[in-house]
């Protein structure tokens, strides 16, 4: 039974009561479904766990889950990893415009300070992240030698991996 309204001023004001009801309801629902734990999330954090530290493609991490049984779809693979890049629980890297995107799970403690430079070997592609303190010597060197800074996330060392110079 719809209510009598007397004027057309009453008629707009409960209108616009109902709409910003809905309004904020349907925004809650929304803000509540970004975080929401999903089976697929659980499945994804749990091989990110096993494999902190790693620099892992879409494909590897997709191709390895579904290897174990777990049904899991390429993109939600990609979005949730998107999504974990934005909380700053893993960390996306892109070598250069030849590979694929490469994500390390580097958890809820977040990033190190440490530098992140990278070995990509010329022969498998193999991405192999360096971490070495002789590398802060190279740093200071290049900073007070030649005033330069180098962007240790964008700086890639290519050569050949231990398996591949055999």
């Amino acid at each position: 039974m719809q209510p009598q309204y007397d004027n057309d001023y009453q008629f707009y004001i409960d209108n616009l009561i109902l709409l910003n009801y809905n309004k904020n309801k349907k925004s809650k629902i929304m803000s509540e479904r970004k975080n929401y734990s999903t089976k697929h999330n659980n499945e994804l954090l749990k091989y990110l766990e096993e494999h902190k530290n790693e620099h892992l493609t879409v494909s590897q991490i997709y191709n390895d889950l579904t290897a174990k049984g777990i049904s899991i779809g390429y993109a939600t693979v990609y979005r949730q990893l998107e999504k974990l890049v934005k909380n700053s629980s893993v960390v996306k890297y892109t070598i250069d415009n030849t590979s694929s995107a490469c994500f390390e799970y580097v958890g809820e403690d977040n990033h190190s300070k440490q530098s992140t430079y990278h070995l990509k070997c010329e022969h498998c592609g193999k991405i192999i992240h360096l971490s070495c303190n002789e590398i802060e010597e190279f740093e200071n060197h290049i900073s007070s030698h030649h005033n330069f800074k180098v962007d240790p996330a964008k700086t890639v060392f290519y050569g050949l991996c231990e398996n591949c110079a055999k």
